[in-house]
């Protein structure tokens, strides 16, 4: 799979933005911890204490103690938990984040993470947590960030993301969600969606043009059929797009020419076939243009070696033919009609 450049344009700036927030939030929450009276008579506070109690009962393994600190009613102090003022009224401390990545815990979340109704940020990745995701997520109405990758979460595509009305990043990658993607998630406000290696069965909708992200990853999944049409619905905010390994077939569409933003596009190790359109010379931010082992044929267009920032082609282990365009990032494969660019 192709690796990710740095994000680019509207996202870039949308995630800097956001984590000069969550920055903020942290140095709140080291440095204006509420006072203790604020503690004991804090509502949210004490619906976070309860949620959080409720969550360690769930654990079922921290090799590396970082719930050892989750103790007492002061769930500020606890390692990993954010607090900042209530995003509804200043004067209350809030839990505004989690942040439990790469702790290697296990075990499943409860459905009291719902009272955490001010999180902004959720970020569980790399740990090895398990079962679905709790239904009471409905309630966080804040929620921003949402990253559970690199866990062992199961069951169908998590319909709850679909009801968290704030959510702008979504990362479920590398997980074993199995099963249908419902159309609806690419009428989501997502400036970042990230669902690669799970076991998905779908095709992409006619709706899939209406996703407004900057960055999407769907690799690893089994996809049927082919790029619809409205993918040129995307080209005012998609800079990077990665679809490889997934089955795919049929041609790319004439409209991927529109996509003048994107700078990554890879649809590799798929079935796709027919000849590449002309149209892609409207691709002008092109930088990463990966087409390897599918089935496409003819000619590869000279219209590609115009394109101004095209850095890597990868068009091996197809079934072009001559002539080949004079493309300095371009070499031509010893096996007769396969090329290959660097």
């Amino acid at each position: 799979m192709t690796q990710l450049k740095p994000l680019m344009a509207s996202y870039y700036l949308d995630l800097l933005i956001h984590w000069v927030f969550i920055v903020v939030i942290l140095l709140i929450s080291l440095k204006l911890k509420p006072l203790e009276s604020q503690k004991l008579n804090n509502p949210r506070l004490m619906q976070a204490h309860a949620a959080l109690e409720a969550w360690t009962h769930c654990m079922t393994s921290d090799p590396n103690k970082i719930t050892s600190t989750w103790s007492g009613p002061n769930v500020c102090n606890y390692t990993g938990i954010y607090c900042a003022p209530a995003p509804d009224d200043s004067t209350i401390f809030t839990v505004a984040g989690i942040d439990l990545k790469n702790a290697n815990i296990s075990g499943s979340l409860p459905e009291d993470l719902g009272l955490l109704t001010d999180l902004d940020f959720f970020h569980i990745n790399s740990n090895r947590f398990t079962g679905p995701l709790p239904e009471n997520f409905t309630k966080l109405a804040y929620l921003y960030e949402l990253d559970i990758s690199f866990n062992q979460f199961s069951g169908p595509f998590p319909q709850v993301v679909l009801a968290i009305p704030s959510l702008r990043y979504l990362d479920i990658r590398f997980n074993n969600f199995a099963g249908d993607v419902p159309s609806s998630l690419f009428d989501l406000k997502l400036d970042a969606l990230f669902i690669n290696n799970n076991k998905f069965q779908f095709s992409l909708p006619q709706n899939f043009g209406n996703s407004p992200v900057s960055v999407m990853i769907l690799s690893n999944n089994d996809i049927k059929g082919s790029i619809p049409s409205s993918v040129a619905k995307m080209k005012d905010t998609l800079n990077e797009i990665i679809i490889s390994n997934t089955g795919l077939t049929g041609p790319l569409p004439q409209e991927i020419g529109y996509l003048d933003k994107v700078t990554v596009f890879d649809v590799s190790f798929n079935r796709l076939e027919g000849e590449l359109p002309g149209t892609m010379q409207g691709m002008k931010s092109l930088e990463q243009l990966v087409l390897k082992h599918n089935n496409f044929s003819g000619v590869v267009p000279t219209s590609i070696c115009m394109l101004p920032k095209l850095k890597h082609f990868d068009c091996s282990n197809n079934y072009f033919h001559g002539p080949f365009p004079k493309c300095p990032f371009i070499k031509r494969k010893h096996n007769p009609g396969k090329f290959m660019g660097f």
